[in-house]
């Protein structure tokens, strides 16, 4: 099968895809919260300046979510809720990861810190800030052994970067985790507040050896299949 029969034989999936994700609805946050600010997380991933605003693997597409999830965070702690978490890269220098990918956020560094204007919000003491060594928030971080502390815990809301890498590997693992468990646990992913970062074929030949990334195609596919996996995919918490 060649590109060409692909896209053909792909485009009413395509179409599909498209015109769910267009028409994505907010969900109100008194729906989420529902009086119980306690049950209620928002995880935040990668949201750092190495993602955002410096180094090899900064996107200033995913820098555009910083302000929403910042409106997400203040009107959630209005709220009520008061379990915030940051799972954030904080890479050795002789990091296994860097064969995947361009050395980033290396730890001490500026790149691994988090973004300003999340340290500008007067409760960011009250933040849980998770260093992470991959792409997966769980595998050899403290998130585990939080969630084992907190079992009320059972409405997460996930934001952060990238839509297909890390922000996909969370919500799935906070969404399997309840199903294993056989415990019923919503996940809620805001598309105003994620995004991916974009590599064009052109691009990533001119560089040699970098490997393209349709960011828009991806974000999309991604968001579709967190969806197909019971996680709310929605336009915004409002």
């Amino acid at each position: 099968m060649n590109a060409e029969q692909l896209i053909e034989q792909s485009r009413p999936f395509l179409n599909y895809v498209v015109e769910w994700k267009e028409g994505l609805q907010p969900k109100p946050l008194a729906e989420i919260v529902n009086n119980q600010p306690e049950n209620v997380a928002v995880i935040s991933v990668d949201v750092i300046n190495g993602f955002c605003y410096e180094g090899a693997l900064a996107s200033p597409r995913v820098a555009t979510i910083v302000e929403p999830i910042v409106t997400l965070f203040q009107k959630s702690y209005q709220a009520g809720v008061r379990n915030f978490i940051l799972t954030q890269d904080t890479h050795p220098e002789d990091s296994v990861e860097f064969e995947s990918y361009p050395p980033h956020c290396i730890r001490g560094t500026r790149e691994s810190e988090t973004v300003d204007k999340f340290k500008e919000l007067p409760f960011f003491d009250q933040f849980q800030v998770l260093p992470k060594q991959s792409i997966n928030s769980a595998i050899g971080t403290d998130l585990e052994p939080w969630l084992a502390a907190h079992p009320q815990v059972n409405t997460f809301i996930a934001v952060g970067d990238c839509t297909d890498l890390c922000t996909y590997q969370l919500a799935m693992h906070l969404k399997l985790r309840g199903n294993a468990r056989n415990e019923k646990v919503r996940v809620i992913v805001p598309e105003d507040c994620v995004d991916t970062y974009d590599l064009p074929v052109s691009v990533a030949t001119e560089i040699g050896g970098a490997i393209p990334h349709d960011g828009d195609l991806l974000h999309y596919i991604f968001l579709y299949h967190m969806r197909l996996n019971g996680i709310e995919v929605v336009a915004k918490v409002e």
